[in-house]
């Protein structure tokens, strides 16, 4: 999967929301949201299709890619780059930083739950 980059990710937020979008209002709409130019947003266009997320046929711009995909990808990365590919010292650092609540741990342990068949 190509390399996504922050601003990037933004612009794929927009069109994600949006699709099918044509070239013209997501250029509107990152001149809005994100205070890019159109030439920006064309530029950017032109360079997530050369690289296969976006499709930009007849104006007209659609996604390659899913969100979903997209965060899998970064987060297998953050895991694999900072916690030496170990998801629970991943989980536990940002559990340390950031109080989860009864949700959000009953939520991670039906993950869990769901994966031990």
């Amino acid at each position: 999967m190509p390399k996504i980059f922050e601003s990037e990710y933004r612009f794929c937020e927009i069109l994600w929301e949006k699709e099918p979008v044509s070239s013209s209002e997501l250029a509107r709409l990152c001149s809005e949201k994100l205070e890019w130019k159109k030439s920006t947003t064309y530029t950017v266009i032109k360079r997530l299709s050369e690289r296969g997320v976006i499709k930009s046929e007849n104006a007209i711009v659609t996604s390659l890619i899913s969100r979903e995909e997209v965060q899998e990808q970064e987060s297998t990365e953050i895991v694999d780059k900072n916690f030496s590919g170990s998801l629970p010292s991943f989980v536990a650092a940002f559990a340390r930083k950031k109080k989860l609540t009864g949700e959000e741990i009953e939520e991670i342990r039906k993950i869990i739950d769901s994966y031990k068949g």
